[in-house]
């Protein structure tokens, strides 16, 4: 991935690192979150398709936005590395959701979002790159989940730290994280106390 010539280049220092979040984020299975008011174990999971493509739609208004690349406080994510984030959530949950559906009771291998971020560079990626790697892995996973059969729903798995899942409670876990992204970014005045990060220290 490319940025815009004036921007920054890939020699450009690295930002500061926002504090880990280790919170297990898998209760929002069961209440809603006091944060951005989502409650997950509300979603039908034949929702799930429409309600990623939607908030797909709304990353891509976020990243038109002249200040999407600007951090609102040194220690927290710009919007653009929330979506990046996100993009990356896309790409990591259509991947165990496949291994849901084609093994049995698989353990996901840990992902660390954080030395993600740092490695991909995520502070020096072009919006407009991202907007549409974003819209494309939403496209994929909204099949995806489009694609799950009645009889599927209950098919497990779990995370290298021993939370659960079913099919379906994999798909309302998994919906969270980009909406509560979005809250992320039209909060950010409130949020610079909250570490900057991704809620969901382990997904």
């Amino acid at each position: 991935m490319t940025v815009e010539p004036d921007g920054p280049t890939p020699d450009a220092p690295a930002p500061d690192v926002p504090t880990p979040d280790g919170k297990d984020w898998t209760w929002v299975l069961e209440r809603p979150c006091p944060e951005c008011g989502f409650d997950a174990s509300t979603v039908s999971f034949d929702t799930i398709p429409a309600l990623t493509l939607d908030n797909a739609d709304r990353w891509v208004q976020v990243l038109r936005s002249a200040a999407s690349t600007t951090r609102p406080a040194p220690a927290v994510w710009s919007p653009v590395e929330y979506a990046c984030h996100v993009r990356d959530v896309f790409l990591l949950f259509d991947t165990r959701l496949g291994r849901m559906l084609a093994e049995d009771d698989p353990q996901f291998a840990n992902w660390d979002q954080d030395r993600t971020a740092v490695e991909e560079r995520y502070d020096l990626q072009d919006p407009a790159a991202v907007s549409a790697e974003l819209v494309d892995a939403a496209d994929r996973i909204s099949a995806s989940f489009a694609a799950v059969t009645d009889d599927q729903l209950d098919r497990p798995g779990r995370r290298s730290d021993g939370a659960r899942f079913t099919v379906r409670t994999f798909g309302q876990y998994f919906i969270h994280d980009p909406t509560h992204h979005l809250w992320d970014v039209g909060n950010v005045g409130d949020n610079t106390s909250a570490g900057g990060r991704t809620p969901g220290g382990h997904p």
